[in-house]
C-alpha cells in the first residue's frame, strides 16, 4: 500500500490526476469554503489517503491513517460504508482571546464512516485536519495511532528534536532537510513547521487533546505520528519528577465511545501561519459558565534577576523575604502590573505548599500587596500540587492567590495529560488561574478551561544565553502558533550575540533593547512576565511605560511582514489602540515601508521605540520617536541585526 501511494503522489504531481494507475480509488473532491484548497480524498479497499494542493499547487500526500484499538486495527483494509459532505460557518468568541475576539469558522467536513468508527476530515480556509471517532462499549487500550506526512520536494522542517519522550519542550530549533529527518529519525515534539523556498509553510500539530498522549513526530517512510506509552509504574524522583520504572504496551487506557484529537496540517504562507487560528478552532469549547474573574494580566518576576533590588531607595538585605517583595509590589502597583509571582525559595519546603518561609511574612506581605491593588501568584513542582490537590486551591482561595505557577512536569505521556485537566479543573472550581511550566505545548484544554493562562514550553528568557534571536525569531511560526507561550521577556541588559556574556543578578538578553520590548506585542500569552529587576525598569522608565501599556489578549491581529524564522512585524487592537512588533534576526539589517491602511479614519498618534544607530554594537541603544499618521500614511521600519521596532499607535 505505502509504494503504491509514493507511486501515486508522484504520478498525482506529475499528471494531475490523469493516470491510469490510481483507477481503483474512488476520489472525493472536497474544496475548502473560499476554494484556496482542495483535498483529493482516495477511498476503497485497501485505500485511505488524500492529497491537498494549494492554490492549484500540490503540497502534500497524508496516508497510513490507523489506529489500533485492542487487536484491532482502525485502517483502510475495508471500503467505507458512506461519506457524507457537510458544510458549516460559525463564529467563536474565545473567553480569552490571544489573536481575536471574534473569529469566523468556516470548513467542509467529510464523514468516513466505517460502520463502528469514523474519520472525519475536514477542510478549513487554510488547514486540513482529520481525527478517529469510534463506537466501541467500555473500555478500550489504544496500541497505537498512526498517520504519515509526505511533503513534496524542496520543504525544510523546522523541529525541536528531543532524545526521549522526557522533554520539557524547550529544545532549540534545528533546521532539517526532509532527507536529513529522514536518514537520522529524529524525535521531534509537535508542533513541527515545514518551509519551502515559495513561502507555502506547512505547520503540523494536534487540538482537543484529551485523555490521550500528547504527539511526537518522527521519520518512518514519511513524517510520522509517534506517542509516549503508558506509565503503568513510577517512583517519585526528588521533589518535583519522577522516574517511570515500567510501562504497558499500550498508548492510552479510555473510553471506547469517544472522539480522539485532532491533528492538522496548516496550509499557508508566513503572514497566513501568524493569522490563523486553526487550533482554537478544532478546539473544545469552554465548560466554564462564569468566566469573569479569569482575569489576563502581567506579572513581576524576581527569578530571572536574582531577586536582588539594587536602586538608591534600596536599604534592605534583598532576598525571598517581605523587604525584597514589598519592592516588587511597590514597582507592579506604580506601572499597573497586575501580579507578582514568587517563585522558588518563597516556601519553607517545595514539598510544603502552605508553610511560607520565616523571613517571607506571607500573610502580611499578601495584605500589603492587596493594599496595593497587587496580586500574589505562588510557584510550585507539580509533585507537590498532586500530593495536596484535595486542599490545595481551597486554602489558596481563602489566602486570596489567583493563580500558580506549576512546574517540572517534562512528560506528555496519556497519565500526565490527564493530571493537567485535573489540576486545572480542580482550580476553576476556585477561581484560581495556572500557568504551567515545564509543559509540553498547548493542545486544547486552554479553551476548555480558559482559567489556563500559558505553558512555557518554550526555549524563553529564562536559558539566559542559550536563547538566542536567531531561535526566537522561529517562535511565532511554531510555538506560538498553536497557543500562549510563557517566553518571561523584558530583559533590560540588552546585548549583540557577540558581545552577551551575564549571569544572575545582572541577568543579559540577546538583541536589541527595541527586539525585547517589541517581544510584548509579537509574543502571545495571556499573562505576559516582566522578568528583570525592578531597579532596571525604573532606570528606563520609557520602555517600561510602553511594556507596561501592552494589552495581553487581543481584538484583532494583523501580519504586516513575515518570513518564517527571518522576521516578523505584526499589528495587534485592543479597542481603539493599535500596538506594532517587529523582530528580526541576525542574517542582516533589514528595513520595511509599513502601509497603516488598518488605521480607522482621523488623525492618530505614532510613538515608536526604534533601533538606535549603534544598536548593532551596543544593542541598549534605542529611540523614541512620535508622529502624526492616519490610513494613509507609510512608516519606514529598520532593524539591524537581532534588532526590533515597538510601536503604539492611538
Amino acid at each position: 500500500m505505502k509504494s503504491f501511494f509514493k507511486k501515486f503522489f508522484a504520478l498525482l504531481i506529475a499528471t494531475s490526476l490523469t493516470s491510469a494507475g490510481h483507477a481503483a480509488a474512488k476520489i472525493t473532491k472536497i474544496a475548502s469554503p473560499d476554494g484556496n484548497l482542495v483535498v483529493n480524498l482516495y477511498t476503497g479497499k485497501g485505500q485511505l489517503a488524500w492529497s491537498v494542493q494549494r492554490q492549484d499547487r500540490s503540497v502534500y500526500l497524508e496516508d497510513g491513517i490507523s489506529l489500533t484499538v485492542g487487536n484491532q486495527t482502525l485502517d483502510d483494509k475495508n471500503a467505507p460504508k458512506s461519506i457524507k459532505v457537510r458544510k458549516v460557518s460559525q463564529t467563536i468568541k474565545p473567553v480569552v482571546p490571544l489573536k481575536f475576539s471574534t473569529i469566523q469558522d468556516d470548513y467542509t467536513e467529510a464523514t468516513i464512516d466505517y460502520g463502528t468508527y469514523q474519520v472525519l476530515l475536514r477542510v478549513m480556509n487554510n488547514a486540513v485536519a482529520h481525527r478517529f471517532v469510534t463506537k466501541f462499549k467500555g473500555e478500550v487500550e489504544v496500541k497505537n495511532e498512526k498517520f504519515t506526512i509526505h511533503p513534496v520536494e524542496g520543504f525544510t522542517a523546522h523541529i525541536q528534536v528531543c532524545s526521549s519522550f522526557n522533554t520539557s519542550h524547550e529544545e532549540a530549533y534545528q533546521h532539517k532537510s526532509i532527507e536529513e529527518w529522514k536518514k537520522d529519525a529524529y524525535l521531534a515534539t509537535s508542533p513541527a513547521l515545514l518551509s519551502a523556498a515559495d513561502d507555502t509553510q506547512l505547520l503540523i500539530g494536534e487540538s482537543d487533546l484529551d485523555d490521550y498522549p500528547h504527539l511526537f513526530l518522527t521519520y518512518k517512510d514519511g513524517i510520522t505520528s509517534t506517542f509516549p506509552k503508558y506509565p503503568v509504574e513510577w517512583e517519585p524522583w526528588g521533589d518535583r519528577g519522577e522516574k517511570i520504572t515500567k510501562e504497558g504496551d499500550f498508548i492510552a487506557k479510555t473510553q471506547g465511545t469517544r472522539a480522539f484529537p485532532w491533528r492538522f496540517v496548516v496550509v499557508t504562507d508566513s503572514k497566513g501561519i501568524i493569522e490563523q487560528t486553526v487550533p482554537v478552532q478544532l478546539a473544545r469549547r469552554s465548560v466554564l459558565t462564569d468566566t469573569s474573574w479569569i482575569k489576563p494580566g502581567k506579572f513581576s518576576w524576581e527569578w530571572w534577576n536574582g531577586a536582588a533590588p539594587f536602586g538608591p531607595d534600596v536599604d534592605f538585605k534583598a532576598g525571598c523575604n517581605f523587604e525584597t517583595y514589598k519592592y516588587f509590589a511597590d514597582f507592579a502597583a506604580k506601572y499597573g502590573i497586575e501580579y507578582i509571582l514568587l517563585d522558588e525559595g518563597w516556601a519553607k519546603s517545595t514539598r510544603d505548599p502552605f508553610q511560607g518561609n520565616d523571613e517571607l511574612r506571607l500573610p502580611e506581605l499578601i495584605k500589603y500587596c492587596n493594599a496595593k491593588g497587587v496580586k500574589i501568584v505562588l510557584w510550585l513542582p507539580w509533585l507537590t500540587a498532586l500530593n495536596h490537590l484535595d486542599t490545595l486551591f481551597k486554602t489558596y482561595a481563602e489566602w486570596g492567590i489567583p493563580a500558580v505557577k506549576i512546574d517540572f512536569m517534562d512528560h506528555a505521556d496519556q497519565w500526565m495529560v490527564n493530571f493537567y485537566k485535573k489540576v486545572t479543573a480542580e482550580a476553576a472550581k476556585y477561581h484560581i488561574m495556572i500557568d504551567w511550566h515545564g509543559a509540553f505545548t498547548p493542545a486544547g484544554l486552554e479553551y476548555e478551561y480558559p482559567n489556563l493562562m500559558s505553558y512555557e514550553g518554550v526555549r524563553g528568557l529564562e536559558q539566559m544565553g542559550s536563547c538566542r534571536p536567531e531561535n526566537t525569531t522561529y517562535i511565532p511560526f511554531i510555538r506560538n502558533a498553536v497557543g500562549a507561550a510563557d517566553f518571561t521577556p523584558g530583559g533590560m541588559n540588552n546585548m549583540q550575540p557577540q558581545q552577551y556574556h551575564a549571569s544572575r543578578p545582572n541577568s543579559g538578553a540577546m538583541g536589541t533593547r527595541a527586539f525585547q520590548m517589541a517581544l510584548y506585542v509579537v509574543l502571545e500569552s495571556s499573562i505576559q512576565m516582566l522578568a528583570d529587576n525592578p531597579t532596571r525598569y525604573y532606570q528606563n522608565d520609557d520602555c517600561t511605560r510602553y511594556i507596561a501599556s501592552v494589552p495581553t489578549t487581543w481584538d484583532e491581529t494583523r501580519a504586516l511582514a513575515a518570513d518564517a524564522g527571518k522576521y516578523v512585524i505584526v499589528a495587534k487592537r485592543k479597542g481603539n489602540k493599535w500596538f506594532i512588533g517587529g523582530i528580526c534576526n541576525g542574517e542582516e539589517e533589514r528595513t520595511f515601508n509599513l502601509k497603516l491602511d488598518f488605521l480607522s479614519d482621523g488623525q492618530h498618534r505614532l510613538t515608536a521605540y526604534k533601533d538606535g544607530l549603534n544598536a548593532g554594537y551596543q544593542a541598549m541603544h534605542y529611540n523614541k520617536v512620535q508622529q502624526s499618521v492616519n490610513r494613509n500614511s507609510t512608516v519606514e521600519v529598520k532593524m539591524v541585526k537581532n534588532g526590533g521596532w515597538a510601536a503604539v499607535i492611538e
